[in-house]
């Protein structure tokens, strides 16, 4: 049954109209992502969502996996205006706090993030995959110059790097942290290995340690910068 998302199904013929059909979808993806989780979502769900055919959808996106993909590009980007400005005054000591908690506040890139490379960048074409990958690795750089430039010891290339791991080892700490239904009864059978502590608390203790470390570095020739290369 088609959701309160769906409006009456017009076809869209001038570029403003696509546009529009292009975002209802995206916002449609982004409810659907929040309230299930990315994994449950089919093509089907999506259609339903906006009142459309799959057939239709595919217009828009050529996948089911390239609306989320699409999803996560744009999510990045709210981070990173979130993120900004509360960098423009972190010190060392603030520094796991910032990242840790602007990270955590935003579930869904969070979401996405820990499906990416393990699904839906598996099933995107290769505009599609240019797109996401170009985004990352300019609000990464845009993040890493701008916490380069506090004093906390790092490098933009150390930054990024910081940056980077912090979104990936957030993501599938706050993965881990939602359960299976099969998992859950393990843990209630077994308390005593249920995790402890929360989330951000231990992503905190990570960024810390890894920042630690990274100021720890002896001083990169200009050759061997190459090792703090990030690949988003």
């Amino acid at each position: 049954m088609p959701s309160d998302f769906a409006p009456p199904f017009v076809r869209a013929r001038r570029p403003e109209h696509k546009q529009q059909r292009r975002e209802a979808i995206l916002e449609a993806a982004r409810d659907l992502a929040l309230r299930r989780g990315v994994r449950t979502i089919t093509l089907g769900d999506l259609a339903d969502a906006v009142g459309l055919a799959k057939s239709n959808v595919v217009r828009y996106f050529g996948t089911r996996e390239e609306i989320f993909v699409e999803l996560c590009s744009d999510e990045g980007l709210v981070l990173r205006d979130v993120l900004l400005p509360r960098l423009a005054d972190v010190t060392e000591e603030t520094l796991p706090a910032v990242l840790a908690g602007t990270l955590m506040e935003h579930e869904l890139f969070c979401e996405l993030v820990s499906q990416l490379t393990t699904n839906l960048e598996h099933n995107v074409s290769y505009a599609a995959a240019e797109r996401l990958k170009v985004s990352s690795t300019i609000v990464i750089g845009e993040l890493a110059q701008a916490l380069a430039a506090r004093p906390v010891g790092l490098d933009v290339a150390q930054a990024a790097l910081l940056i980077t791991a912090t979104s990936q080892i957030g993501a599938g700490l706050w993965s881990a942290s939602r359960p299976s239904e099969v998992v859950l009864e393990v843990y209630a059978a077994h308390p005593e290995i249920v995790p402890s502590g929360s989330v951000q608390a231990t992503l905190e203790r990570l960024v810390a340690a890894l920042a630690a470390g990274l100021r720890a570095e002896p001083p990169m020739s200009a050759t061997g910068a190459a090792r703090h290369t990030v690949k988003a």
